[in-house]
């Protein structure tokens, strides 16, 4: 996630709050001096950055909070409280209705990414039961219209294409062709320029006008910064856009531009782009996304996509054996299957409480690839008991594998490790607590 940095330095500064105990007024004024230049160095807008401070410092000096007996979790709150303000407050949802033709406006910078995105978004819509026509509205960029022909065919989804017309006549026929056709959702993938210029703008007032687009999502590359949200401001003032998907937020973005845009334009962030794949694309949620930022993870959208990726049968098979402390190292292999299904290793793991900060771990698919070699390389047997896993057996597996035999005691001792969290999860409710697995237990 593109908060990494910024995770690490938050949970440094509440780190040493914590060692105080007891807070006086300077040691609230020094932390809240060390959040305004963590947050600038995310490259957050300094006018955001400054009210944001002044909103907490104004609460967390209160005479309430001074007194409490744990004035670190109050500090802690009002941050979380105010960064879920600033990404947005509660939930924006698109505007798609059944009964009715919903067009859906996609527009941005060359590079952001609409075209994948009107692919992604396109797969999103599909799964909640819409039929959605692409439409090719960019007839400059060369090799756009075949892309997105790809991308269609990827997406199982139909784009609409006329290549000796201008992008608002276009437009116009993708929306007869919908009504005409059973489609209930246009998604306009227009052209966009590698910075602002009139003509661009020019084309999209007037693709606007023309078809009355229900949403006109600003598609923006995390990576761009402060620069992504004064290109923002620039279509929100000439198009009045409904919301954002930011893209690239799996990255190495410092995470200002997801700071600072709705404060900016009064517009809220609708999705993130969190992979390459056609189904890495999320709803935004700002309460997840700050306490991810404050390193409490963000469990209900990692058990939200395991449902959505994990295969049901293996799921009631595997729920079964957690539940009876079954759990062997064949199933260990399943569930490393199923959780390369789910996106990268380290976005998995960096959504689990304390593990926001992944900057100093080495986290890779490529650890994956070894612990199935190592696993492949263990009889049935071996699989069902590792107990049973002797120094000769490790030899035979380390050689079989092509690793040494230090990776596979490691595996053993992380598996029995894994083992004894499984047990205390299910002891403790957890699993029942998340509805983790009831979707498939239902059926």
């Amino acid at each position: 996630m593109g908060f990494e940095n910024l995770t690490e330095k938050l949970t440094a500064v509440f780190k040493r709050l914590g060692s105080k105990g007891k807070l006086i007024e300077e040691d609230i004024r020094s932390a809240m001096r060390e959040v305004k230049i963590a947050l600038l160095e995310a490259d957050v807008s300094y006018i955001v950055v400054k009210k944001f401070i002044e909103r907490v410092s104004e609460k967390a000096l209160g005479a309430e909070i001074l007194k409490s007996l744990t004035p670190v979790q109050m500090v802690i709150k009002i941050v979380r409280d105010e960064l879920v303000d600033l990404l947005g407050g509660s939930d924006s949802n698109l505007d798609v209705r059944k009964g009715r033709l919903n067009i859906i406006m996609l527009c941005g910078l060359q590079g952001a990414g609409k075209t994948t995105h009107s692919a992604k978004l396109a797969v999103f819509l599909k799964n909640k039961g819409y039929n959605p026509l692409i439409v090719a509205c960019d007839i400059y960029r060369p090799a756009a219209i075949d892309q997105i022909e790809v991308l269609g065919k990827n997406s199982k989804s139909e784009v609409f294409v006329e290549r000796d017309k201008d992008p608002v006549d276009i437009s116009m026929d993708a929306v007869s062709y919908a009504k005409n056709h059973g489609f209930d959702v246009v998604i306009l993938d227009t052209a966009g320029r590698l910075h602002i210029d009139e003509k661009l703008m020019t084309e999209l007032r007037d693709i606007k006008e023309c078809v009355n687009p229900t949403e006109i999502l600003f598609v923006v590359d995390s990576m761009a910064g402060q620069d992504a949200v004064n290109v923002s401001k620039a279509f929100n003032d000439l198009l009045g856009i409904t919301g954002i998907i930011l893209t690239k937020f799996d990255g190495d973005a410092r995470g200002g531009a997801a700071l600072s845009v709705k404060d900016t334009t009064g517009k809220s962030i609708k999705f993130i782009g969190t992979g390459e794949k056609l189904g890495d694309l999320e709803p935004f949620h700002p309460t997840r996304i700050a306490e991810r930022i404050l390193g409490m993870g963000d469990v209900l959208s990692l058990i939200e996509k395991a449902q959505e990726s994990f295969d049901h049968d293996d799921t009631i098979n595997m729920a079964r054996k957690l539940a009876e402390n079954k759990f062997d190292l064949q199933d260990f292999l399943s569930l490393t299957n199923q959780m390369r299904k789910m996106g990268p290793l380290k976005s998995i793991i960096s959504r689990l409480p304390g593990m926001g900060n992944l900057n100093n771990l080495d986290i890779s698919d490529k650890l994956v690839d070894k612990v199935e070699a190592i696993i492949f390389s263990m009889t049935p047997k071996e699989r069902r008991d590792p107990k049973i896993i002797c120094a000769s057996r490790k030899k035979r597996i380390s050689k079989g594998s092509g690793c040494k035999v230090e990776d596979v005691n490691n595996l053993l001792r992380r598996f029995e490790e894994m083992k004894k969290i499984i047990k205390h999860l299910n002891g403790s409710g957890m699993f029942r607590k998340f509805g983790l697995f009831s979707k498939f237990l239902k059926k």
